[in-house]
């Protein structure tokens, strides 16, 4: 009998986990639909989140790196990487039959996904595990849901912040310990389908690759003209409950930042059957906000009208089980 971490046995180890994880990290040019990967890395672990190996690749965005003062990527760096459809096979390698771990994991998935979706190909991955749903499921006391918290919390040293070898280093090593409180404590982890993209544009929204875009033109949660939509097709079935899924009909408004794409967050609720709503009233059933204290007009008549308030994260696992709507 294996004795594992935590005073895990193998013996003991639950049989309904995946057998292996793919932990991933991606830097992107931005956070919009027509954002590319700049560079990715995968770190292979087994079913007991012990390392087999690890991969990365610098990746050609056929456009302006976006914010070079985050990620450190010039023009002149990625002039000579492969293009993503180079690597896809190599990366799709990596992924094939084992679960998808990011820190918030829609992100990475997503733009994962529309990478092969341009290159013509699928993903060989069916489920993602997002590490900040993991350490809520698992109580941890983290002061923020940043990266650099949970690996503080885990005792594990950041050298390169944004790069995506190190990030993923740091995930894997983070994810590990996480894993074997989960197995310990026997929870069951917060897996999503991974559903292929279909959705991209092939006209970057900025000057290709070669001149570096300013500080101040790269604005992902800037204003944006507002899309018409079709009216949601089922009744509004009041408030969201805690505990309790989300149930089709239900008007969901968004406040403030996101890491998602808003736009990219508001088609998986519209997709999911929610009626996405532009402000909130009496009638709003939940808003998602990663800043429920910020005096916005939307944060504010939430609180006076006792509109339940949740974060990006709590709301992403929520969409996963969205209840049919009421006959």
């Amino acid at each position: 009998m294996t004795m594992l971490d935590n005073g895990t046995t193998a013996a003991t180890w639950p049989a309904a986990y995946p057998q292996g994880y793919a932990v991933v990290d991606v830097e992107t040019t931005g956070l919009a639909r027509d954002d590319r990967i700049v560079s990715a890395a995968v770190y292979r672990l087994d079913a007991q989140g012990n390392v087999e190996d690890h991969w990365y690749s610098l990746v050609n965005p056929e456009r302006d790196p976006g914010p070079v003062w985050i990620h450190g990527l010039t023009s002149d760096m990625l002039e000579g990487a492969p293009l993503f459809v180079d690597i896809a096979q190599e990366f799709a390698h990596r992924l094939d039959g084992r679960v998808l771990v990011a820190h918030n994991a829609v992100f990475d998935w997503s733009m994962i996904a529309r990478e092969y979706a341009r290159a013509e190909h699928v993903a060989p991955v069916r489920q993602r595990l997002c590490t900040i749903a993991l350490s809520k499921e698992l109580s941890l006391p983290l002061p923020n849901h940043k990266l650099e918290s949970l690996a503080a919390h885990f005792g594990v040293v950041q050298r390169h912040a944004h790069n995506a070898l190190d990030d993923a280093r740091v995930l894997a090593e983070a994810f590990r310990p996480s894993l074997h409180t989960a197995a310990e404590r026997g929870v069951r982890l917060p897996l999503l389908e991974c559903r292929p993209l279909t959705e991209w544009s092939t006209t970057p929204s900025a000057p290709r690759i070669g001149r570096q875009a300013s500080r101040s033109s790269y604005r992902p949660n800037g204003w944006r003209p507002s899309r018409r939509r079709p009216p949601c097709p089922y009744p509004n079935p009041g408030r969201y409950e805690a505990d309790k899924p989300l149930r089709q009909g239900m008007r969901v408004a968004f406040s403030g930042d996101t890491s998602v794409e808003r736009e990219l967050l508001e088609d998986r609720a519209v997709e999911a059957g929610l009626h996405v709503a532009t402000s909130v009233s009496r009638l709003t059933s939940l808003l998602v906000t990663n800043d429920p204290e910020a005096p916005t007009s939307k944060t504010v008549r939430a609180r006076s009208y006792g509109t339940p308030i949740i974060d990006e994260a709590a709301f992403t696992q929520l969409l996963r089980d969205v209840a049919p709507a009421e006959a």
